[in-house]
C-alpha cells in the first residue's frame, strides 16, 4: 500500500480497511464513522474524498445540527477500481470490481462492477465488459 503526502485517514468510531496493492494519491481524505473498505489494487488519484458517515441528522430545529449526530452506513470499493482526480464518494455507496470513476465525479449511489461512470452526480455511461 502506498499513501501519498497530505492524505488523511480519519476514524470516528469506525474502521478503514485497505487491501494490498492500493495506491492513494496526494491530498486525499478517507473518513470512516462505520466502515470504509478498500479492496485490492485500487488506484485513487489526488484530491479524492471518501466520506463514510458524513450524513448529519438535521430533523430537529431546537438543537444545532452538529449536536444531532449522524447515521453512518459505510462505503465499499471492491478490487481493481480507479478513481480519477477529485472524485467524491458519499456514504452508503458500493463501487463494483473493475470500475473506473471519472475525474471530479460525485458518487451518490452504487456503481455496478466493470462500469465507467462520471459526472455530478456520477452516472454509468459504459461497461468495460461490452
Amino acid at each position: 500500500v502506498s499513501i501519498s503526502r497530505n492524505t488523511i485517514l480519519a476514524c470516528k468510531n469506525g474502521d478503514i480497511e485497505i487491501g494490498e496493492g492500493c495506491l492513494i494519491g496526494i491530498n486525499c481524505m478517507i473518513h470512516s464513522e462505520k466502515m470504509v473498505k478498500l479492496g485490492k489494487h485500487i488506484l485513487i488519484a489526488a484530491y479524492c474524498y471518501i466520506i463514510g458517515g458524513g450524513d448529519h441528522n438535521y430533523d430537529r430545529t431546537d438543537i444545532p445540527i452538529m449536536a444531532q449526530g449522524t447515521t453512518p452506513k459505510g462505503i465499499v470499493i471492491e478490487d481493481d477500481v480507479w478513481l480519477g482526480a477529485g472524485v467524491k464518494i458519499l456514504d452508503g455507496v458500493t463501487i463494483g470490481t473493475g470500475s473506473v470513476i471519472g475525474t471530479s465525479a460525485v458518487v451518490l449511489k452504487d456503481i455496478p462492477p466493470y462500469s465507467i461512470a462520471y459526472g455530478v452526480p456520477a452516472k454509468v455511461v459504459k461497461s468495460r465488459k461490452a
